[in-house]
């Protein structure tokens, strides 16, 4: 079972910036396929970003052009770096991870094998 462990989330008023970083307890980042998931209070969980095994990003249409995902394969590290933040952004942020050779539908919470506690990110107006 790998170990997904999120942090960087916090306070940050409208227009702001913060970088989230899921740290794996193994090298799984040249090989799985990994994304980040969002979840308001009352709400699904819903996607976030996304990259693939084989480097191909996808973005939800709500952050395209403002969040970036990448990774950082010699520290086992995910990241999510968010930009101009708005007051809807504020969710706790979940890493997820799964190993195939294939993901066709990578914006799907349920093709993913495991995931981090989540951080919490506040968007202040």
């Amino acid at each position: 079972q790998v170990q997904l462990v999120e942090s960087g989330g916090g306070l940050v008023q409208a227009g702001g910036s913060l970088r989230l970083s899921c740290v794996a307890s193994a090298r799984i980042f040249s090989s799985y396929n990994m994304g980040w998931f969002r979840q308001a209070p009352g709400k699904e969980r819903e996607f976030a970003a996304a990259i693939t095994a084989s480097d191909t990003t996808t973005y939800a249409d709500s952050v395209k052009g403002r969040f970036t995902i990448s990774r950082d394969i010699a520290k086992n590290t995910l990241y999510l770096q968010m930009n101009s933040l708005k007051p809807e952004d504020t969710a706790v942020y979940y890493c997820a991870a799964r190993a195939s050779l294939i993901m066709p539908r990578p914006m799907s919470p349920t093709e993913y094998n495991f995931w981090g506690q989540g951080t919490q990110v506040t968007v202040s107006s």
